[in-house]
């Protein structure tokens, strides 16, 4: 038996390899289906299934591709009706992986189609379980992504709290528990960075298999949720429609432009720009009315949350030799659209006599000396990270919700921007200044530079925080 995680840590994802003799399984796989299929060519096996948990809403699954290509059957748990061929397993149906044996669990909470798939070894004995979104490490699926017009956010928090106690709890607490996400997923609030764990030892540290009362555990479960980024729905629905080729829309985006073909795009669509180098880069210098999302971080969740559409037609701007990386990254969540990158990037840029812009910084000791006014700074942090500590009078500007606060800023007056480290806080001012805040300036090191000078910080909110 060998069973193989498969983690991806810019989306705190985990897909699953299993294989017994010859024949192989895959759970959960990401978009790029070629290491799955290199995976089991190494170990000479042939995949006969891909198990889905649930139509996933932060990431577009490989299932269509991976299926089409190794003649293997997608497999869904209950109440998961798809608009391509799919197996519609019923709760405790089995299916046979050489001498094992995969057993659907329905779990619905998370979604109502949630589905645990129990692994038994060749003896019968329960050895893992594969969660999806209904178990994390320490903490349980979000019950809000699939409320329907008769269905309300308590009534699937309910239901989770009856599929962990009536088919996951009851099992051995040997079995090794493996989820779909770890800390760092939008998908719950409280993960924990470890990716994997027995059952009985979350038994004894999450709270959501604790002596907790189905009342107390849907209060818990639905107080201080974040609404979803908005890609959520739309990830979702291609995992449960379908979705463009990924050999198709790979060798389209991994195009080198020219300057004037870039610009010609430009002229004639809607395309924006999108550098996805290093903050500091970017800050120095890039093209005017870009966006910077580096793919030196959470690349494709950001993008998600902050382009709005997933047509949305991109030209890149990358790190030489990570344009395919960059392309296959936005296909992660749906951006199918990359008509290509503008090849030597900035430098050909400048090559062509075409202007070039730049972000002003400045490190935290000069920040402590320029800040006069509070409402100068955007704490462009998370809601929790805000509240643990921030500066004195200075209100939060997530940038998750950017779209909801940016008109209430003056694009007369001057800001700073911070974030923890310098990443997002970079993304913001890209965004700001497209709409035409021309007075920003990024804060080096962020808040954690920050902390280090004379500046007052406390964990109060701001009386008029965003």
């Amino acid at each position: 038996m060998l069973v193989e995680q498969l983690y991806t840590s810019c989306l705190a994802q985990g897909a699953y390899y299993i294989q017994s003799g010859n024949e192989a399984a895959i759970i959960d796989p990401l978009r790029e289906y070629k290491p799955y299929m290199e995976l089991a060519a190494k170990n000479n096996a042939t995949i006969k299934y891909i198990f889905e948990t649930h139509f996933h809403a932060d990431f577009v699954s490989g299932h269509l591709d991976l299926a089409e290509k190794t003649g293997a059957d997608i497999i869904f748990g209950p109440n998961a009706a798809t608009d391509f061929k799919s197996i519609n397993a019923i709760d405790g149906q089995e299916f046979k992986i050489g001498n094992l044996t995969i057993k659907v669990l329905h779990t619905p909470g998370h979604t109502l189609e949630s589905t645990t798939y129990l692994l038994l070894d060749e003896h019968g004995k329960p050895h893992a379980i594969f969660t999806g979104d209904t178990l994390f490490i320490g903490d349980v699926g979000r019950p809000d992504l699939a409320i329907k017009s008769d269905l309300t956010q308590e009534d699937l928090a309910a239901m989770l709290y009856d599929s962990l106690r009536h088919k996951i709890m009851v099992l051995p607490d040997d079995v090794i528990v493996y989820p779909a996400h770890g800390a760092g997923s939008a998908c719950g609030k409280n993960m924990s960075k470890e990716t994997y764990d027995t059952l009985g030892n979350q038994k004894k540290v999450n709270y959501a298999l604790g002596n907790i009362s189905k009342q107390a555990f849907i209060t818990e479960l639905t107080t201080g949720i974040l609404p979803a980024p908005q890609y959520f729905a739309k990830n979702a629905n291609l995992n449960r429609s379908g979705y463009t080729n990924y050999d198709v829309l790979t060798t389209k985006g991994n195009t080198a432009l020219t300057v004037t073909e870039a610009q010609a795009i430009l002229k004639e669509t809607n395309a924006i720009i999108l550098d996805v180098r290093k903050p500091q880069e970017f800050a120095e210098e890039h093209i005017p009315d870009s966006i910077f999302i580096g793919i030196d971080g959470q690349f494709a969740p950001w993008v998600g949350a902050l382009i709005p559409d997933l047509n949305q037609p991109i030209i890149l701007v990358t790190p030489k030799g990570r344009e395919a990386e960059a392309v296959m990254r936005l296909s992660r969540v749906g951006y199918d659209n990359c008509l290509g990158y503008i090849e030597n990037g900035v430098e050909a840029w400048k090559t062509a006599r075409q202007s070039t812009a730049a972000i002003p910084t400045v490190d935290a000791a000069e920040f402590a000396k320029e800040l006069k006014d509070p409402s100068m700074v955007l704490d462009v942090r998370k809601p929790g990270e805000y509240e643990s500590n921030h500066l004195e009078n200075v209100c939060s500007h997530p940038l998750d919700f950017i779209t909801n606060w940016q008109d209430s800023l003056s694009k007369d007056k001057a800001y700073f921007i911070h974030c923890a480290g310098g990443y997002r806080s970079m993304i913001a001012a890209s965004l700001l200044k497209k709409q035409g805040f021309n007075h920003l300036t990024d804060v080096a090191g962020g808040f954690g530079a920050i902390q280090k000078t004379t500046l007052k910080t406390v964990s109060q909110a701001c009386s008029s925080s965003k």
